[in-house]
Parts: structure tokens; sequence; C-alpha cells
């Protein structure tokens, strides 16, 4: 990589590191382009070379924030053989993953109103969905057809389990709850 592409790099990831706190300690709302102009020392012209606007910059925090998410799964999962058990250890790091001030603000408050719930869900896909769906064809617990539409109600059930800590609830009722859940389905 050249100097410069390596100067643009280290730009992008500093704005994105404090774009991400931002975010996180003010929500998506209260956050002013100047204020991250303020922080980072850029010109306007810098920043906007870099991010066209405060939603596109608010759309690249979100997906480093969704990648690092994926992650910390796939971190929470690796050495579990058996893909039921690799299925639960991964929804109940996602429920205390939502309990992370940085992830409860961006990904599951500010994300669904600031892109629109369909844009979210888009990203949410890339990232969230695919992980789930793959460990839940590796089960065996769905028939075959079905796996898509298991995956979107599991997703949608372990999403809102992740919405009710973010919103303040209790982090350990949230864990049993998805626990007994997922117990559930996946035993034939």
């Amino acid at each position: 990589m050249n100097l410069k592409a390596e100067r643009g790099a280290a730009t992008r990831d500093k704005v994105l590191a404090i774009a991400t706190r931002l975010f996180a300690e003010r929500g998506y709302d209260d956050t002013s382009i100047e204020t991250v102009l303020q922080e980072s020392g850029l010109s306007r012209g810098a920043l906007y070379h870099h991010y066209a606007g405060k939603d596109v910059l608010f759309e690249a925090v979100l997906e480093a924030t969704e990648s690092a998410i994926g992650v910390k799964i796939a971190r929470a999962v690796r050495g579990i053989a058996d893909p039921a058990a690799a299925l639960r250890a991964g929804a109940l790091a996602w429920i205390r993953l939502a309990g992370d001030p940085v992830i409860r603000r961006i990904v599951l408050i500010d994300a669904p109103s600031v892109l629109g719930w369909e844009q979210w869900r888009a990203v949410e896909e890339r990232y969230s969905f695919g992980m789930l769906k793959a460990a839940l064809e590796a089960t065996g617990a769905v028939p075959e057809g079905f796996v898509d539409l298991h995956a979107h109600m599991l997703l949608a059930a372990i999403n809102e389990s992740a919405l009710l800590v973010a919103r303040g609830g209790d982090t350990a009722t949230a864990e049993a709850a998805v626990e007994e859940f997922l117990r559930r389905v996946l035993t034939p």
C-alpha cells in the first residue's frame, strides 16, 4: 500500500473510532458533523472525502460494529462440535453483547430508525442472519426447504430478546429465556 492510501485508511479508522464513540454516547440525532470535525481535527472537505454525510458515516460505523459482533460470536462458538450447542452459544453471546452500550445504541436502537427497517434488516442479513442460517442448517433440526423461514423466526426471537436487554432489561433472565427457547426449538 502506498503512503497516500495508508494515510487515507488511517484517517477513515480515526473518524470511525470517534464517530462510534459519539454515536454510542449521544445517539445519532444528538451527534453533529461539527462535533466529529472538532474531535478529529479534520476539515469538512477531508471528512466528506471519506464519508459523504452523517448518514453514510453512521452506516460505516454500523457495518464496522456488525463485523466486530460477528468476530465475537465466531469466537464464542469456536471449538464447539455440536451444531445445536454452537447455535445456542452464538445466540447467548449475542444476548450478552446486546448489553454493551455501543452495540445497544448503534445496532439495536438507532440503526432501525436511522437507516429504516429494510436497510437495517439488509445489514443484519449480511452479518447475523447468514451466520444463524448456516448454524441452523447444520443442526439438521429443520426440514429441508424450511431453513430460511425458521432462521428468520429464530432471528426475530433472538433479536427481540436482545432488544429487551438493550432497553435496560435483565441480561440473565433474557439469557435463560433464549436458552430455554432454543432448547425447545432444537430438540426433536
